[in-house]
């Protein structure tokens, strides 16, 4: 039986993680840690700064962590230091404190660590990098929509597209929105949507002179987001120390 802990348990994406675990033959949740204590399926959930204590008395398997960047950077490294596996969902880090993490992770702990744990969005990513790879030529635009609650823009998602675009186009520049008289060169537009209830969309755009070419992928529902989450905490275990995708947990 995998024992699962969760960082930021009372959230939404929490709470939804910890009933999948849940209703798990394989897994029990543990417990967890939020911005202030409660309780979450009848397991304790402690205030963050108790996390080291909460690490060393309940004895998690893996940690899952789906805060935000300043407090998870803190999880990572308290988890590393009590030996506890990774599955890191935590989107927005500065190169300062990816570095951060990189450093608390290699060599101590298993860590699987993505921007985006549904399966069809890692699908997406290969669609996305197969199209680039071959319309490096074309006008390339990348749009993203999310709930108003979210504070990272881009998402973590958009940010990996951007990546894998770079990668395969050489296009690392960005416009983010238009305003103006900003006539077009060969930048990468970036667009951000904040409204509502949207759980999560991205498309990206290739255009040429007569045609276009659109991928999208569209989450209508967190548990899409949470299922992926729970294939990765049934990887990590017993892993060799290091950071892992969702490449590997897929077998892509």
């Amino acid at each position: 039986m995998t024992k699962i802990a969760i960082c930021g348990a009372l959230g939404r994406m929490g709470t939804t993680i910890a009933n999948l675990v849940n209703e798990a033959d394989d897994l029990m949740f543990v417990g967890g840690v939020d911005v202030n204590a409660g309780t979450l399926l009848g397991a304790p959930v402690v205030p963050s700064s108790e996390i080291r204590t909460f690490l060393q008395e309940e004895k998690p398997d893996v940690l899952i962590d789906f805060t935000i960047a300043h407090a998870a950077v803190e999880n990572i490294i308290a988890a590393s230091e009590a030996g506890v596996a990774l599955v890191v969902g935590t989107t927005g880090f500065s190169p300062e404190q990816r570095s951060k993490i990189d450093a608390a992770i290699n060599g101590s702990v298993p860590a699987v660590i993505s921007s985006n744990y549904s399966v069809g969005m890692n699908i997406f990513w290969r669609l996305v990098r197969e199209a680039a790879s071959r319309l490096g030529d074309y006008d390339i635009e990348v749009i993203e929509a999310h709930h108003r609650y979210k504070k990272d823009a881009p998402s973590g998602t958009a940010r990996t597209i951007l990546e894998i675009i770079g990668e395969e186009t050489g296009k690392t520049e960005c416009m983010y929105g238009r305003e103006g008289m900003t006539e077009r060169k060969d930048e990468v537009g970036v667009h951000v949507v904040r409204g509502g209830d949207i759980v999560g969309d991205h498309t990206v755009l290739f255009a040429a002179n007569n045609e276009t070419i659109e991928l999208s992928h569209r989450a209508y529902d967190r548990a899409v987001f949470a299922h992926g989450v729970i294939r990765a905490a049934r990887y990590v275990p017993g892993k060799a120390p290091g950071i892992y995708s969702m490449d590997e947990v897929l077998d892509l």
